[in-house]
C-alpha cells in the first residue's frame, strides 16, 4: 500500500475537497432537514481543511498527520 503512496497529494485532494464542500450549494429543503444539511456541510469543510493543511509523513508504513490546531498568533 505505501509503495507509490504521497501523503502531499493526499493532503492536497483533502484541501480540494474543503473547497468543494464551501462551494457547494444548498438544495432545496427547508426546516430541520435544512439545518442537518448545514450542520454536515459544516463538519465536512472543518474535517476536509484541517486534513488539507496537514503536514504529512510516511515512516516504516505508518502514516503521521500533524495538524497544529493552536489559535493563530495574534498580530
Amino acid at each position: 500500500m505505501t509503495e507509490g503512496f504521497d501523503a502531499d497529494e493526499m493532503i492536497a485532494r483533502f484541501r480540494e475537497r474543503a473547497a468543494a464542500v464551501r462551494g457547494r450549494g444548498l438544495p432545496p429543503v427547508e426546516g430541520a432537514e435544512r439545518q442537518m444539511i448545514l450542520r454536515q456541510m459544516r463538519l465536512d469543510f472543518q474535517d476536509f481543511a484541517m486534513l488539507g493543511d496537514a503536514v504529512g509523513s510516511l515512516e516504516d508504513g505508518i502514516l503521521t498527520l500533524r495538524i497544529d490546531l493552536r489559535p493563530a498568533p495574534e498580530s
